[in-house]
């Protein structure tokens, strides 16, 4: 099947980037594994979750939100959300269709791209001038292999599949990953009576987020230095010194370390309380795991009923796409800095993978739809 623009993926970036290209009046199609779009946010999200930035930084292009809705917005909103700009700009992704296989063929200069269709067994075969990768960052749950995880005796689960902490009352719960997704699982565990702990090994800011907010609009207009000094100084007044809990700041500022690294700080939703109330614990990292005892490094041990994996996703655009080193590195993600993270080379680009969120997604979006605009135009003129 001839087609101009094939998009891989039908998240938010996929969305966002098949909106764009047909505001330019160009054909494509969507291609997504699952049987909805935008799963993570329909089936694999907790229910407490909100957005965790202001809502004017999480809207996709062409479609800001509601002045209505709250300033952050809860998951099942989003969901609506999500549900009326597919709906208004008649996106119409092909589900059931997962990407084997995708590479350049120098002969035609063309993307052939073979993907199975689930339902009926047959493999589709997709000759494209443009390929978006828009699987996202998580497109696959990640978890560390630690040492006798096999023998745990208890549930192990992953954030992916953690929606409430009702199921779990009067346990005993190990969150293993300080994250975001981990902190705000711990509070909501801790909420349901669960006796909780969370591992913490590394250094991380902890912010409000109005602090983010906040930063996020002054660094369009100052040094994200001086943002940064401002938003430790900040949290410090607000949260004190964590450092006697078990929670360490880094060097590097917060808006440097996520504009750098990809590295988002803490956004708090009650869970630093909790710690200094010692509602929930923190312990150190983990050494080995032993039926239902947890050993962890400095020689202490706890039984769990529960181990919560708060550890992230990773990207596994490289297993399918066989030219990845046009755009991408290794380990799946841009091999270009930002901003020019995006663009590869033989009309091969990916959306959503700058770790700047849903306002990241719309920048990638835009600029490949621009970007495609341009070389199609050229073409037509030669």
């Amino acid at each position: 099947m001839e087609q101009v623009v094939v998009i891989v993926g039908a998240g938010p970036s996929g969305l966002a980037t098949a909106a764009c290209l047909s505001a330019h009046s160009i054909p494509h199609v969507v291609l997504e594994r699952e049987d909805v779009y935008a799963s993570l946010w329909k089936k694999r999200a907790y229910d407490r979750l909100k957005l965790h930035l202001a809502k004017e930084f999480c809207a996709l292009p062409f479609k800001p939100h509601s002045p209505n809705s709250p300033t952050y917005i809860p998951r099942a909103m989003f969901v609506d959300y999500l549900d009326d700009y597919v709906k208004t700009f008649d996106i119409r992704p092909r589900y059931h269709r997962t990407v084997e296989s995708a590479s350049y063929e120098k002969a035609d200069g063309k993307w052939r791209i073979e993907a199975r269709n689930t339902e009926t067994g047959d493999v589709e075969v997709y000759v494209a001038e443009f390929l978006v990768i828009a699987s996202g960052e998580n497109s696959a749950k990640y978890t560390p292999e630690l040492p006798g995880l096999d023998t745990f005796k208890g549930e192990i689960i992953h954030s992916n599949g953690y929606k409430s902490g009702a199921k779990y009352e009067n346990k005993d719960v190990l969150v293993v990953g300080c994250g975001n997704s981990g902190m705000e699982i711990a509070y909501d565990l801790s909420n349901y009576g669960v006796r909780t702990s969370i591992v913490i090994r590394s250094p991380f800011h902890v912010v409000t987020k109005e602090i983010v907010r906040l930063g996020m609009v002054l660094s369009k207009y100052i040094p994200v230095g001086v943002v940064d000094f401002m938003a430790v100084v900040m949290s410090k007044i607000v949260f004190g010194d964590l450092s006697k809990y078990g929670i360490h700041r880094p060097k590097e500022g917060p808006f440097y370390l996520k504009a750098t690294a990809g590295r988002a700080p803490v956004i708090d939703v009650g869970t630093i309380g909790k710690i200094k109330s010692k509602e929930i614990k923190v312990v150190p990292a983990i050494s080995s795991i032993d039926g239902k005892k947890v050993l962890f490094k400095g020689g202490a041990e706890r039984e769990f009923d529960v181990i919560v994996f708060a550890t992230g996703y990773k990207s596994v655009a490289n297993s399918w796409l066989k030219d990845y080193d046009y755009v991408l590195n290794e380990e799946g993600m841009p091999k270009n800095d930002f901003p020019h993270h995006w663009k590869g080379e033989k009309n091969l680009y990916c959306c959503g993978l700058s770790r700047r969120g849903l306002f990241g997604v719309s920048m990638d979006a835009m600029a490949i739809a621009d970007d495609i605009k341009r070389v199609v135009g050229v073409n037509k003129n030669k």
